[in-house]
């Protein structure tokens, strides 16, 4: 058995272990709450300046206004018990999503880069994405909502085991 079949053997599909930061959710609310402002902005703005708004328009208008806040308590929530990470010296594991998830695994040997973003709410809820390129059809694995010191000390960690990994990351 080579080495790599063996590492493949030992590379399952698993929940990773970590949560992102706690401050993720108010991150994740504050990007929605922008949505739905715009979203029952712009239905308002019509209703409330239309002589005769149509009826259907009222409908959609009293329906987000329900559906907003159950959305701005829930999505967060939910959002944050599946969202989780996990680096061992083998691969990086993700699992993210709130209605569709998706679980990725990232050989180590397989890395390319490694990369931190930080929106400007990001910067405020002092959170970071963590980017890992691979060479993998499927594109790369991120991670969202981490603490930003733990996002620069996974970046420092993932390179230096990523350096000192046998591979040729392709």
């Amino acid at each position: 058995m080579t080495e790599e079949t063996a590492t493949a053997e030992r590379l399952t599909l698993r929940p990773p272990a970590n949560r992102v930061s706690r401050r993720a959710m108010g991150y994740w609310a504050v990007w929605a709450a922008v949505g739905w402002v715009i979203l029952v902005g712009g239905q308002a703005a019509f209703v409330f300046t239309s002589d005769d708004a149509p009826t259907w328009l009222v409908v959609t208008l009293t329906i987000s206004c329900v559906l907003a806040p159950l959305h701005l308590l829930v999505m967060p929530q939910w959002r944050y018990r599946i969202h989780r990470w996990e680096v061992t010296g083998e691969a990086v594991y993700t699992q993210e999503g709130w209605l569709k998830q998706d679980w990725r695994i990232a050989p180590i040997s397989r890395i390319q880069t490694v990369d931190i973003e930080r929106d400007p709410v990001e910067q405020l809820f002092k959170l970071a994405k963590l980017t890992v390129t691979t060479a993998s059809a499927a594109g790369p694995v991120k991670i969202s909502g981490l603490d930003h010191a733990d996002a620069l000390a996974l970046a420092a960690e993932l390179t230096k085991t990523t350096q000192a990994t046998p591979g040729d990351a392709t």
